[in-house]
């Protein structure tokens, strides 16, 4: 029997890097464990937990999900004709699967039945199942709306969805894009109309390209105020599968096939508000992207170690020119920068993981504690904020980095295996294909940098570096690679305050030069810390501090440079619109 979880390394290292104790203390404190069956007793019986969790979701990767990932990618789910959808057999054997082990109520309180776990284990988890079946993520991982109704839904909705959810009864579905409001959520126009005869909302509109949009309950962004174009006229609105919600159509797309992704139809669908009426999307959905996004992360990751791990043993195994092609330079090369990129990318979404963690439980604390004293109330609004900014820079470069490395590893992983990778013989080509959608669903990796580089240029980045920066190593070498990523800190500064002395537009076309340099000084740290611990990582961090720093430099002279050609002669040279065919 396999087991996802422990045979990888460097998620368990983790366990070393990260001091799980104290991030079991922030998660217990003041938890809402009701009348729960079980309740750790100190600890380290929490975090002796948080073990055994994850080994049981690596056993269920490697055993159920991997072994039906490709009769499902092959098969797909069935659209019928009432409008509903049946999922593949096999992917409600992965449900079954993982209900029966308890993990569908992952980060829900308790008293609903849930494991309480902290966002950490959650990503580690989500990386896990994704190895698995990055199709089957997108139901493991809309995890996300149970927590956005126990954030912010009344209690009686709490009372009556949250434990259902755990129990596995219910999917649910964040239902958001339209055919005319893709990224620009602000022109979402799906109709939410009051009806003071029966004391409901009514929802009327198409939603398109929604994951798991069959699902048993329904989070969905609607206009409630018909006068107000933008985000302030949106409101959120729970409903229940039902007759007056139909599936359309099913998408025929280029990957994930076992993620049942729908066009919806809303004909006079009664539906409940969640929180208040406006904050929709300015609040709700904003709270549930920061997930939504390290989820991403976590799912790419857990992609990219499956194509890795399948391009490296073929490398080893296969023969010519005399002895296994991973002997070839090019090759080691090529396997080499794929796996210094996962465990780069796996530092980024961890540790990012760990920041927000942080930010939840002094969020949780100051505004459902009552009775919360105010030399501790205090203390905790101001941590809330500073690491509220700092997490509004670091989980889009987490999806940003890590749904890039993800979509390369794949491709490079076809690469190594040749022709053999294009065939449908090797699990290759469906990595490739199941990668490409990370860098496109929850915001492209355009829309990412957008959302980093207010990070790159307001002072966060330069404040966080700076605290890795106080840190002094024993090691020599060490030492001397942290004044690289010093250097490196200085010329993004140079740069930021380059781009500020020009227009917007440049520092628009700027910014993700802006958002890789600043990702790759985080990362460095990070792998820092991990290299004063682990001898291994000593060499991982050399060898991606000298593939980066060129690039940084590149970043850099091409900031410097002033040239915006690319919108300036933007039609002279990409010439006129070619005519349809």
């Amino acid at each position: 029997m396999g087991n996802y979880y422990l045979d990888n390394e460097d998620i368990q290292s983790y366990f070393d890097f990260i001091d799980m104790k104290k991030l079991a203390e922030i998660q217990e404190e003041y938890a809402a464990n009701g009348d729960a069956d079980y309740v750790p007793f100190d600890l380290d019986d929490a975090v002796d937990g948080y073990r055994r969790i994850l080994e049981i979701a690596g056993a269920i990767s490697a055993d159920t999900l991997a072994k039906n990932a490709e009769q499902v990618d092959e098969e797909g789910n069935t659209l019928n004709a009432d409008g509903t959808v049946t999922l593949h057999p096999l992917v409600r054997e992965n449900l079954k699967r993982m209900t029966q082990a308890d993990l569908m109520g992952f980060t829900l309180p308790r008293r609903y039945g849930g494991l309480n776990c902290p966002t950490l284990i959650y990503t580690m988890a989500t990386e896990i199942v994704s190895r698995g079946d990055t199709s089957f993520m997108n139901m493991f991982g809309l995890q996300g709306i149970a927590e956005t109704i126990n954030a912010f839904a009344s209690q009686e909705i709490k009372d009556e969805t949250l434990h259902r959810f755990c129990t596995g009864e219910v999917t649910g579905a964040m239902v958001l894009t339209e055919p005319d409001a893709g990224s620009d959520l602000q022109s979402v126009r799906l109709r939410a109309d009051y009806d003071e005869a029966t004391g409901q909302w009514l929802l009327n509109g198409v939603k398109r390209f929604i994951t798991n949009g069959c699902g048993e309950i329904l989070l969905t962004l609607a206009r409630s105020e018909h006068e107000i174009d933008d985000g302030r006229g949106l409101s959120l609105f729970i409903s229940e599968r039902n007759e007056h919600v139909k599936v359309r159509h099913l998408e025929h797309k280029l990957g994930i096939h076992g993620s049942p992704t729908c066009e919806l139809v809303f004909t006079n669908c009664p539906a409940r508000l969640i929180g208040d009426r406006q904050r929709g999307l300015i609040t709700y959905v904003m709270a549930l992207m920061n997930g939504a996004r390290l989820g991403i992360a976590a799912q790419s990751l857990g992609t990219a170690e499956a194509a890795f791990r399948l391009a490296r043993a073929y490398a080893n195994s296969r023969c010519q020119f005399g002895g296994p092609i991973e002997n070839l330079p090019p090759v080691a090369e090529l396997l080499t920068d794929s796996r210094v990129s996962i465990e780069a990318a796996r530092a980024l979404a961890y540790e990012t993981a760990a920041v927000c963690d942080r930010e939840q439980n002094a969020l949780r604390l100051t505004e459902t504690i009552a009775d919360l004293p105010a030399e501790k109330a205090k203390p905790l609004k101001k941590l809330s904020k500073q690491l509220k900014r700092l997490n509004s820079m670091l989980t889009p470069m987490s999806k940003l980095y890590a749904s890039e490395m993800c979509n390369k590893v794949a491709y490079d992983g076809i690469q190594v295996l040749g022709g053999s990778g294009y065939m449908k013989d090797y699990a290759a080509e469906r990595y490739a294909r199941d990668a490409r959608i990370t860098n496109i669903y929850e915001g492209t990796s355009q829309l990412q940098v957008v959302a980093a580089i207010k990070g790159i240029t307001s002072g966060v980045f330069q404040s966080y570096v700076e605290e890795f920066e106080a840190t002094v190593f024993d090691d020599a070498e060490l030492e001397a690679l942290k004044a690289e990523l010093v250097s490196a800190k200085e010329k993004i500064l140079r740069a930021v305050e380059f781009v500020k002395a020009k227009s917007v537009t440049y520092t628009d076309l700027m910014a993700r030069r802006l958002v890789e340099m600043g990702m790759d000084v985080i990362i460095g740290h990070y792998l820092l810390k991990q290299a004063a611990l682990c001898s291994r990582k000593k060499m991982v961090v050399k060898y991606f501090i000298a593939r980066e720093m060129p690039e940084i430099d590149k970043n850099f002279q091409r900031i410097l440079s002033g040239s915006q050609l690319a919108v300036d002669a933007y039609l002279e040279i990409v010439g006129d619109v070619p005519a349809a065919e």
